[in-house]
């Protein structure tokens, strides 16, 4: 397929601003792909799909507050320091992107916090707005880890358009999270809420928790016409034998396996067996999924509504076919669901 096949008129006021009042409450579209069929629902309808024995995987990656606000030396020009992964936790080097960037070369010092407590050095050049930082501060790691968490912004997407509020720190990140490390949150899992997750429990549901840091490679656009030569940025990825166990056992006896988002079916796609089993991983991976694709783990998913073009639109339309999502799509267009992050979302059965 190419990417025209995936391009799309989208009303700018369908993109989300704000979550739902309820993380639950959010509107759900559930495609049928055997019988063709599209049903509108609430979200919290998600568990008459369910039966005990099914299985959940979720990703239980947590956002980091990746952004910063920095002053650059002598000009006190504002910075944004946008932390996408650390590469060196004793030398406290990280790999960022710097806006705007034209100001910022090696050897630049930038200034955080009113007290400018922290400060970083500029070491090297990676991409057009891509630079390595290393943090000087004087403290243990810990503290360091915290002084970050303290200045750090909870990184909505940039399409919102507006300040970052307490809420956001809240409702940017699943009920669920674990294990800090993504710069995005897995956005199909902020519809679960923890009375949901409790009536999900009761009623047989098993959880199986694999762990994705998202990227922001996640959100680059392709830019060639060919999928096939489209390479996705890699994302740090662990499977543990326990999720590993609750889902061969559930594919083994036949039950529903509902992959929660994207960034757990990039995840489970990228840790197959020969067999079709789920392996335990721990490593890094690119894997991009794109129609035609054979799924082997998963025959259930749950996923936001996403924009034109984009990887995650691409996935979607390999695990529920390329027509249907189209029409789908269409449908939602019309019904005026809410795409992108803090948007509705789908359940494919």
């Amino acid at each position: 397929m190419k990417l025209s096949h995936f391009q799309f008129n989208l009303p700018k006021e369908l993109l989300a601003e704000y979550p739902s009042e309820q993380r639950d409450e959010a509107r759900l579209m559930v495609v049928d792909r055997e019988k063709k069929t599209i049903e509108h629902k609430m979200f919290k309808d998600m568990i008459d799909y369910f039966d005990e024995g099914d299985v959940l995987i979720l990703n239980n990656t947590k956002v980091f507050p990746a952004r910063l606000y920095g002053n650059k030396e002598k000009t006190g020009a504002r910075i944004e320091v946008f932390l996408l992964r650390e590469l060196n936790a004793e030398q406290r080097l990280w790999d960022v992107l710097v806006d705007p960037a034209r100001k910022i070369r090696i050897g630049n010092k930038l200034y955080f916090g009113d007290d400018d407590s922290l400060v970083a050095e500029v070491i090297d050049n990676t991409t057009s707005r891509g630079r390595t930082l290393r943090f000087l501060y004087d403290g243990s790691y810990e503290e360091f880890r915290g002084k970050l968490t303290e200045l750090g912004e909870t990184p909505i997407p940039k399409y919102i358009n507006r300040e970052v509020t307490p809420e956001d720190k809240d409702r940017y990140q699943t009920v669920y999270a674990k294990e800090e490390g993504a710069v995005a949150a897995p956005t199909a899992g902020l519809h679960f809420s923890k009375h949901l997750m409790k009536r999900l429990e009761i009623k047989g549901i098993e959880f199986a928790e694999v762990t994705l840091h998202v990227g922001l490679g996640t959100f680059n656009p392709v830019e060639v016409e060919d999928l096939s030569k489209h390479k996705m940025d890699s994302e740090e990825l662990i499977i543990k034998q326990e999720a590993c166990d609750i889902v061969n056992s559930a594919k083994k006896n036949k039950k529903r396996i509902c992959a929660v988002g994207t960034t757990s079916m990039r995840a489970i796609e990228s840790a197959v067996s020969s067999s079709r089993e789920l392996n335990t991983f721990n490593g890094w991976t690119n894997k991009f999924l794109f129609p035609p694709h054979d799924f082997s783990i998963a025959n259930c998913m749950i996923t936001n509504f996403h924009t034109p073009k984009s990887t995650l639109l691409m996935m979607v339309a390999a695990f529920g076919g390329h027509d249907l999502m189209k029409r789908a799509y269409e449908e939602a267009i019309k019904e005026e669901y809410k795409f992108y992050s803090y948007g509705d979302a789908m359940l494919i059965i």
